[in-house]
């Protein structure tokens, strides 16, 4: 088994929220908490509707950290999308 497949098994095995919490802490260092932090919101906004443009601006990044989360909303098989959507609903501003 791989050290990716392990962790992968170790992750869908925690559940409790402070249990993931703590060791993501343990695990990432603040920088890649942080990394991870900002995709997370990055592909929420894009999920909401809002420009890539605009949203490079609100967060000072250039667009080619925005362009991957783009294109995985725009793939019908993607599995962020499918969790936005569970979590947010179809994520269009009205």
């Amino acid at each position: 088994m791989t050290a990716y497949r392990e962790l992968i098994g170790i992750f869908t095995a925690i559940d409790k929220e402070q249990d993931m919490a703590r060791l993501f802490e343990e695990i990432f260092t603040g920088r890649e908490l942080s990394d991870l932090s900002l995709r997370w919101q990055l592909l929420k906004e894009l999920h909401q509707g809002n420009t890539q443009r605009d949203i490079a601006a609100r967060h000072k990044i250039s667009l080619c950290k925005i362009t991957r989360g783009s294109r995985l909303l725009k793939n019908g098989n993607s599995i962020i999308k499918r969790l936005l959507t569970a979590a947010y609903g179809d994520g269009k501003q009205k």
